[in-house]
Parts: structure tokens; C-alpha cells; sequence
């Protein structure tokens, strides 16, 4: 049977046993001896298991004797002389620790998001300021949807038009130049670049950051309408974040949110990559959901909330929007870990961004995409 395991094993040197009642022994080519054999603890201890088997019938039978050629894992060109009560070395394995058993979340690249567009490089909620933020590596863009007068959709921040425009000038007795007092026709009469160079809000033109040939063409740069946002962001294959500012009435919110959710779906903007909805008025988002749930929606908080995560699935989302010190870094790195993404404002501070990149949020709001990006390729 020797001769036999040796032209199946085609020559190499292996550990034989042989099972021959009443005594089972190891055969080692390499020594050519015989070695009593204990299966408890070769079997047990050696990492590959082979086959031990030992019948016996009842006390009127003759012991019935299997001989079973076992091939080992001793098969190499080292010659096994003894069967060690423990493993080598090389060949224990110690049980991960429960820290590497559990999966880490990876970290993520946040999405750079410009507050109002670049601002600091251009006027804010205008198309000019669009531009910047794609020039800068912007993933997306933040707008504030109004709404005229006439019942139209434009971008703008405030209330009202006398900080961003020069609706001081031109209408200089319709004080205090509320929002919601003015036609579309009317508003487009007003220049809401030249504040910007005049005011250097950001003391990015002071820097150097600002050209001369930029600063010119801001003048007369006019306040967008929401389709205009839309059609810019989609021809250059960016994303934007629409604001639903609060509104004067229950009447002129619902139209605010309709026609913001209808112009969406007519350019063909609502498969949930290109534009998501975000409001500090809540119901605004849940009556935008309902319209149209292929929109993604954020929940714009000042204030932290309790029990975030059943408060987002109630409107259907996962995002929330929340002011920088709304939550420690520690807490919003808990709220990645749960599944919550949160877009944090506005961030301008490198030190803060890089604290954010730590804590794994999904975006950063900064008026200054183009330092976000230059972090971020660091």
C-alpha cells in the first residue's frame, strides 16, 4: 500500500497513515519509520482534518479493519519528523478584534455647494454668480426663489429689493421696495451687479480675486427668473438647490411651490440628480413631496431637532440642511453614521470646512466654493 500512495502522490513526500486493527500508525517517507498515531490529536490539532475511520462490530463479529490512505497537508518538500502538541507560529491565527469585524463607513468627498453662487466673486442669486461657482469646481449651487408681484418666479434673498438692487433709485417712492410689490417687468428694470463692485462685500476685489473685466460686467447684471437658474445649471450638467423663501401668504406659498415643482418637471430636471427643494417652512417641502416625489427635498433647520431621523422619514427624506452651529461635529458625524445627510451653512473658515470633512457631512454651503475646492485636492 506504501508503493501505491507513492505513485498516486506522484513522488512526493508525504505522511501516510495506516489504519491496521488493532494499532494505527504514521508512515513518514522522508524518515522511513513508523510513528504510533493519535488521532485526537492529529486530527484535531492539524489544520486540514483528514478521515479517521475505526469499525467494529458486535463481540460475535470479527473487528471488520477499513484501511484508509489519508493525504495530509504535510505534503511538501520538509520532511514531518513530529507531531507538535501546538502550532507553529506561522501557523496560528488569531480572531479579528471586534473593531475590525465591524464595517467602517467610508469617508466621503462632500459636495460643494455655493451659497447664493460664488458671492464672494460675484453678485449673489445671479446668473453671473452661477457661473463662478462652476468655474470654482462646484458641484452645486443654492438659490432663493421669490415671487413677483404678477405671480412670477425670480431669484432673491431678501424681503426686499434695496440691499442687492438699486430699486432705491429707480423707484425711489415705492419705499420700502418690498418683494412682493413689484412685477416681473419692473424688477427686470433694476441693476443688481453694481453693489457688488462698489461694496466689495467680501474683500475679494481688495485681494485681487475679482478682475477689472469681471467688475465691469457686473453692472447692470439683472435679478434672474427661476427658469433662467434652471436652464443655466442644466446646460452646464451642474446641480442646484432651490430655496423656497417664506412667503407673505398662504395663497402665494402654495403658488410658490407649484410653480417651482411644475418648471422642474418641464425641463425635465426632476430624476432626483439635478435639483433638490429645501425650506425653512416645512409644510412648504411635504406639499412639494407631494407633488412631486421624484424630487429629492432638505429640511432647513436654525435649531436642532429631536429625534431627527423619524422627523426626516416623515416627510419622506434623509437630508437636513442645518446652520453650522446648529450641532457639534461629533453629532453630525453620528448623523452620517445613522444615514442622515446633512448640507451644513455657511461655512467659510478652512479650519471649520476641514472639521466638517472629518465629521463626513454630504455637502458644505460656503460663499467660497473656490477655497473649498482647493482643500478638498489637498
Amino acid at each position: 500500500m506504501g508503493e501505491q500512495g507513492k505513485k498516486v502522490l506522484m513522488g512526493t513526500k508525504c505522511d501516510l497513515l495506516f489504519l491496521t486493527p488493532p494499532f494505527v500508525f504514521l508512515y513518514n517517507q522522508g524518515g522511513s519509520q513508523l510513528t504510533p498515531f493519535q488521532p485526537e490529536t492529529y486530527l484535531l490539532r492539524h489544520p486540514i482534518i483528514g478521515v479517521y475511520m475505526w469499525i467494529k462490530t458486535r463481540k460475535r463479529m470479527k473487528t471488520l479493519s477499513i484501511i484508509v490512505l489519508m493525504v495530509l497537508s504535510a505534503c511538501s518538500q520538509t520532511v514531518m519528523t513530529a507531531l507538535p502538541e501546538t502550532l507553529p507560529p506561522e501557523q496560528q491565527t488569531t480572531p479579528p478584534s471586534n473593531s475590525q469585524e465591524e464595517e467602517q463607513k467610508p469617508m466621503k468627498t462632500p459636495l460643494i455647494i455655493a451659497h447664493r453662487g460664488a458671492r464672494s466673486l460675484a453678485p449673489e442669486n445671479t446668473l453671473a454668480a452661477a457661473r463662478k461657482a462652476f468655474e470654482a469646481g462646484a458641484d452645486m449651487w443654492e438659490l432663493d426663489v421669490s415671487v413677483t408681484a404678477d405671480g412670477e418666479l425670480f431669484i432673491m434673498h431678501d424681503d426686499t429689493l434695496e440691499r442687492t438692487c438699486n430699486a432705491r433709485e429707480v423707484f425711489p417712492d415705492r419705499r420700502p421696495w418690498n418683494v412682493y410689490d413689484f412685477t416681473l417687468a419692473e424688477i427686470r428694470q433694476l441693476d443688481c451687479g453694481t453693489w457688488f463692485t462698489l461694496e466689495d462685500p467680501f474683500q475679494q476685489i481688495a485681494a485681487g480675486n475679482v478682475s477689472v473685466e469681471d467688475q465691469q460686467a457686473y453692472k447692470g447684471e439683472k435679478a434672474p427668473t427661476l427658469r433662467e437658474a434652471l436652464e443655466l445649471t442644466k446646460a452646464n450638467n451642474k446641480a442646484v438647490n432651490i430655496e423656497i423663501k417664506e412667503q407673505p401668504d398662504e395663497a402665494t406659498a402654495r403658488l410658490a411651490v407649484e410653480k417651482t415643482v411644475a418648471l422642474v418637471a418641464e425641463l425635465g430636471m426632476d430624476d432626483g440628480k439635478q435639483v433638490v427643494i429645501s425650506s425653512f417652512e416645512h409644510e412648504y417641502l411635504r406639499h412639494a413631496r407631494e407633488l412631486n416625489s421624484h424630487i429629492p427635498i432638505q429640511i432647513l433647520t436654525k435649531n436642532q431637532i429631536p429625534d431627527l431621523e423619524s422627523y426626516l422619514a416623515s416627510f419622506g427624506t434623509n437630508s437636513v440642511n442645518p446652520k453650522l452651529s446648529t450641532w457639534n461635529y461629533k453629532q453630525l458625524k453620528a448623523f452620517s453614521d445613522q444615514g442622515i445627510l446633512a448640507n451644513v451653512w455657511t461655512v467659510n473658515e478652512a479650519e471649520e470646512m476641514k472639521a466638517l470633512v472629518d465629521a463626513n457631512v454630504n455637502g458644505i454651503i460656503t460663499d467660497f466654493p473656490q477655497v473649498l475646492r482647493a482643500l478638498l485636492q489637498e
